[in-house]
């Protein structure tokens, strides 16, 4: 959806009225940068239309600019009294490309983060600022005297180990495609944040000052685990299981086994091309599949790419939560299999899975992949197959769910 937004116009005593241009965001002199953007969100944080977007970060504070994490500097970090963290990126929306790679990259800052204590917290805090006392806390009680140290340091541990943060990608707007970036949302099960987009765009005012009028773009609460599904006969994973299902790490054994998958599944990707530039590869799992998501709410819709290890399989089959709008848009495809069967390749079936619901998956017996020329075969027909199914489903689960929402459909058939 394209989003179009009237200029302010300005008013003045004498009656008169000037319509303000907007200034256009590049690195010309007379632009408006990322570095104008991060700087201005730091100086006035309360630029940042947060309450809008989820009240609990009201009130956040700035604390610094590139906190470096494992997965790179944070742009702008923020911090509430209570100790609930606000992370920032401020970045200029040019393509799809570059939509794809910033929500991914914001979100891996937020899975770092996850991983810290409050200690971890200050000590990167102080290394940033070039400080050795508790930098941390006391910018904020500059805003907020009262805070207790220990009652703080408790709070912001637990959100820490929670993922209990504000995310926040802040830039000139989002022209069109704003649905997807939920997709980027289901493969990160266990953190429960909030994510808004920010347009900032900056006005001229006559007398040469600037005008920042910052609006919400999108906002979306996730406090969701992504469930992956799979045909019969082959590896099932059930609802809950995505965490517990991991190796245990007192396990030699599985360790061994996960990394084994990594390395399978890193190939696999590498190699791996998709003809739709909104369309994100996900990460490698330790476990016997891949879940590529769909636009569909709630990462209710995916494409499951799967490995059968004892019987020498390879798969994709698109797979959808009970009841939602991806089983919805599963549905309205199988009806139309005909067509759908024959922009397939025809060498894709639709079968009926456990829960009677029709399901479209392609298969093939290879037999051993640890053969490399086997293996090879292999992941040039999955890769083919793969993309042909995003190129062919991706835009029709995209018209269902449109439809879906339309109608305010609450139940779904099957």
């Amino acid at each position: 959806m394209t989003r179009q937004h009237s200029a302010p116009v300005l008013l003045r005593p004498t009656g008169e009225h000037t319509a303000l241009r907007q200034i256009a965001f590049s690195t010309a002199p007379d632009g408006v940068s990322e570095a104008d953007i991060q700087a201005l969100v730091h100086q006035f944080p309360g630029s940042l239309p947060i309450n809008e977007i989820d009240p609990m970060f009201a009130g956040a504070v700035s604390v610094c600019t590139e906190l470096n994490t494992p997965a790179g500097p944070i742009d702008n970090f923020l911090v509430t009294a209570s100790g609930l963290p606000v992370l920032v990126e401020c970045k200029l929306w040019r393509n799809p490309e570059a939509r794809r790679e910033i929500t991914g990259q914001i979100l891996d800052y937020a899975k770092e983060l996850a991983k810290w204590s409050s200690a971890d917290l200050h000590r990167e805090v102080n290394r940033r600022l070039k400080r050795h006392d508790n930098a941390l806390l006391e910018i904020v009680r500059r805003v907020n005297p009262a805070v207790d140290e220990i009652e703080f340091n408790d709070a912001l541990t637990a959100n820490l180990r929670r993922g209990r943060f504000l995310l926040l990608i802040v830039g000139d707007g989002i022209r069109e495609g704003v649905e997807t970036i939920a997709e980027y949302l289901s493969g990160h099960a266990g953190l429960h944040f909030s994510l808004g987009l920010v347009e900032m765009p900056i006005f001229a005012l006559p007398d040469g000052s600037k005008l920042a009028a910052p609006r919400v773009l999108a906002r979306t609460s996730v406090i969701t685990r992504h469930v992956i599904a799979a045909p019969a006969d082959h590896i099932v994973v059930e609802p809950g299981e995505l965490t517990e299902r991991r190796a245990p790490a007192t396990s030699a054994e599985n360790i061994a086994a996960g990394e084994a998958y990594v390395r399978f599944w890193s190939e696999f990707l590498d190699g791996l091309t998709l003809d739709d530039p909104e369309q994100q590869k996900p990460k490698p799992f330790k476990l016997g599949y891949l879940s590529f998501s769909m636009p569909a709410p709630a990462g209710s819709s995916w494409l499951n790419v799967y490995r059968d290890m004892r019987r020498g399989v390879m798969g994709v089959f698109l797979a959808s939560t009970r009841n939602t709008a991806g089983e919805y848009a599963s549905n309205l495809i199988a009806e139309d299999w005909d067509t759908v069967s024959k922009e397939l390749g025809g060498s894709a079936i639709v079968e009926t899975d456990d829960h009677g619901r029709p399901r479209i998956i392609d298969y093939k017996v290879f037999g051993s992949l640890d053969d490399p020329a086997t293996r090879a075969k292999a992941f040039e027909w999955l890769r083919e197959r793969t993309n042909t199914f995003v190129n062919v489903l991706r835009p029709r689960v995209r018209s269902a769910v449109a439809d879906y929402s339309a109608s305010g459909a609450a139940n779904v058939a099957g």
